[in-house]
């Protein structure tokens, strides 16, 4: 086990209780994003079938705005 994680941990003993709380809240999320299945919101999975209702439909975004949008964000 990386050092540091073995110092913080002899720590959290000490902590209040509402950062134990945020600590086991954050250490949930991480093993999700890394280990676990994704769960769409509520939110999202309307997005996602928004996404494809228009894809049947065939309104796609035309390959120029697309390129325009990566050029900008890639520098």
């Amino acid at each position: 086990m990386n050092k540091i994680v073995e110092t913080i941990l002899d720590r959290i003993a000490d902590w209040p209780e509402e950062a134990q709380a945020e600590l086991i809240q954050s250490m949930v999320d991480i093993e999700k994003k890394h280990l676990g299945v994704y769960r769409l919101s509520d939110d999202e999975r309307a997005a996602v079938r928004e996404g494809l209702a228009q894809a049947e439909r065939g309104e796609f975004v035309p390959d120029d705005v697309v390129a325009a949008y990566f050029k900008k964000h890639r520098a």
